[in-house]
Order: structure tokens, then sequence, then C-alpha cells
């Protein structure tokens, strides 16, 4: 059902995208929006047991996107390199395909927002500070991965 890469020379290990995944704190989300077209937002997310998980408020484009519309795509680059004296950055990307969902029960929410603010915020006790404010106006969002390929790119 997903496409094979290729460029093989250039495809990244499972462990590689794992390792991007769970390090750079950022990615894009793509989902369908509203009259099918497209709708991609830059999301801060976390890695924890071979899932995807956001957070973000209980109203709004996602959130109706993501109820229409089960299947996504996340895509998350590192920061690159770029050696002394040449223009170009090498860098690696990931991209995921998956279904989303809303988790519902507290329990599970607190959980993986805890692990979020972990990941995030420079104290343990921050997280759970934030989290006894918060938990009641935030949705938290789960990415089962069903395909995650890897590249590493040079620009030149």
């Amino acid at each position: 059902m997903f496409r094979k890469m290729r460029r093989k020379k250039q495809e990244l290990s499972e462990e590689e995208c794992i390792d991007i995944l769970i390090n750079e704190p950022r990615g894009v989300l793509a989902l369908i929006g509203d009259d099918d077209y497209p709708y991609a937002l830059p999301m801060s997310h976390v890695y924890v047991d071979g899932k995807i998980y956001f957070h973000g408020a209980k109203k709004g484009h996602k959130n109706d996107a993501v109820e229409n519309n089960s299947k996504v795509s996340y895509c998350v680059v590192d920061k690159g390199v770029r050696n002394e004296g040449e223009w170009w950055y090498t860098f690696k990307s990931v991209i995921v395909f998956g279904k989303i969902r809303t988790l519902t029960e507290n329990d599970e929410k607190i959980d993986k927002l805890t692990h979020l603010g972990d990941k995030f915020f420079p104290t343990h006790e921050e997280t759970v500070d934030e989290i006894k404010r918060l938990l009641e106006k935030t949705e938290v969002f789960e990415i089962t991965v069903e395909h995650m390929s890897g590249k590493k790119v040079v620009e030149k």
C-alpha cells in the first residue's frame, strides 16, 4: 500500500528514524481538512512506545479534521549539519503515515502529557503543575504508525 523509497542509498534504518522521532522536538502534521484540502501544521511531539503524541486545544480545524478522517502524515526534519567551507546542509528526515485518534481517558491523557511535558519543561514539577492547570482544556492526540521511512539528504 505504501510506496518504496526510490533512492535506496539515502534510506535510513528504522532505528535511525526512531532516534529522530525521539530526539527532535517538532514536525509537521498533515491532515485532510475542510473541503478535502490538505491541512498541515507544525506540532511539538513525543514518541512513546511506538506511537506519536501531541496536545492541543479542544476545538479547532485540527480537531475537526481528526474527527472527519483519521489518515495522517507526520514529517520530522533534524537540524542538519553544514561542514566548514560548504554552503549546503546534510539533513535527515522521517515521514510517518498512520491513523490519528483523540485520547478520551484522563489517566491515558495524563500519562502522555507527562511524557510531553518532561520532554519540553525544565523540571518534572513544572510538567505536573501544567497538567493540573490545563488538563480539562487540553486534547491529546495519538498517531499509530502504519508506515515510516527516513532519508538522508545532501542539499547540493
